[in-house]
C-alpha cells in the first residue's frame, strides 16, 4: 500500500467526543486524507469521525481544503514579527535565516500533523492548486523585507529573488524533511536558505 494511503492513527475516530478545537478538527481530517484520499473524503465524513455535525465543520472551515492551512495565520504572524524585529543592522538574508524556519516551528505534539500536512501538500493536485494563495503571502512576506532593509520599491530585483528564494527553500524544506523525518524541519529550512538566499551586495 502506498504512503499516501496507508492508514493513520487516529483516521477512524467514529464516536469520539465533539472536538472543540480547529486544529484537533484538522488533525483529523489530514488522517482521513491520507487515509482515503482527498477527493474521496467529504465534509460528512470528516465530521462523523470528529464527532460533530456538518454545520459545525463550516463554523470552522469554509471547504475541506482550507484544514491544511489551519496554523497559516499564525505562521505568517510569526513570520512577519520575526523580521519585524530584526536588529536594523542585520544582513537581510541572516535575518530571514533566522525568521523563516522560527515561523514553521511547532511544538512536538503537532510533528505528526506538521508531516502530514507536507504530504498532502506535496501529493494532492487539488490541494497544490489552493495553496497558491499562501505561498503568494509567504512569499510577498519576505521580498517586502527585503525591499525595505534596501531600501527599495517592490519591484527591486534582488527583493524579488528574495521573495522567491524563501518559497522555493520552502518547499524543498518539506520535501526534504518528507524523505528525512527524524530531522527537524527549521533546521533544515535554514541549510536551503543558506544555498538559495542571494547574498547582500
Amino acid at each position: 500500500m502506498p504512503p499516501s494511503r496507508q492508514r493513520r492513527p487516529g483516521a477512524d475516530r467514529g464516536g469520539r467526543p465533539a472536538l472543540t478545537s480547529a486544529h484537533a478538527l484538522a488533525e483529523i481530517a489530514q488522517g482521513l486524507f491520507l487515509d482515503r484520499g482527498f477527493e474521496e473524503t467529504s465534509v460528512d465524513d470528516i465530521a462523523a469521525a470528529a464527532g460533530i455535525s456538518r454545520r459545525t465543520f463550516f463554523r470552522y472551515f469554509s471547504s475541506k481544503a482550507d484544514v491544511l492551512w489551519v496554523e497559516s495565520p499564525a505562521e505568517f504572524a510569526r513570520f512577519r514579527a520575526e523580521l519585524a524585529a530584526a536588529p536594523p543592522g542585520e544582513p537581510y538574508d541572516a535575518a530571514l535565516r533566522r525568521a523563516a524556519p522560527r515561523a514553521l516551528h511547532h511544538p512536538p505534539e503537532h510533528r505528526t500533523w506538521a508531516l502530514h500536512r507536507a504530504q498532502l501538500l506535496l501529493s494532492v493536485p487539488a490541494v497544490q492548486e489552493k495553496a497558491a494563495a499562501r505561498h503568494a503571502e509567504w512569499r510577498r512576506i519576505a521580498a517586502d523585507f527585503v525591499a525595505a532593509r534596501r531600501g527599495t520599491g517592490p519591484g527591486d530585483l534582488v527583493a524579488i529573488a528574495a521573495g522567491h528564494a524563501v518559497l522555493a527553500a520552502t518547499l524543498a524544506a518539506h520535501e526534504y524533511w518528507l524523505a528525512h523525518p527524524d530531522e527537524d524541519l527549521p533546521d533544515v529550512l535554514d541549510r536551503l536558505l543558506a544555498l538559495l538566499l542571494p547574498r547582500p551586495e
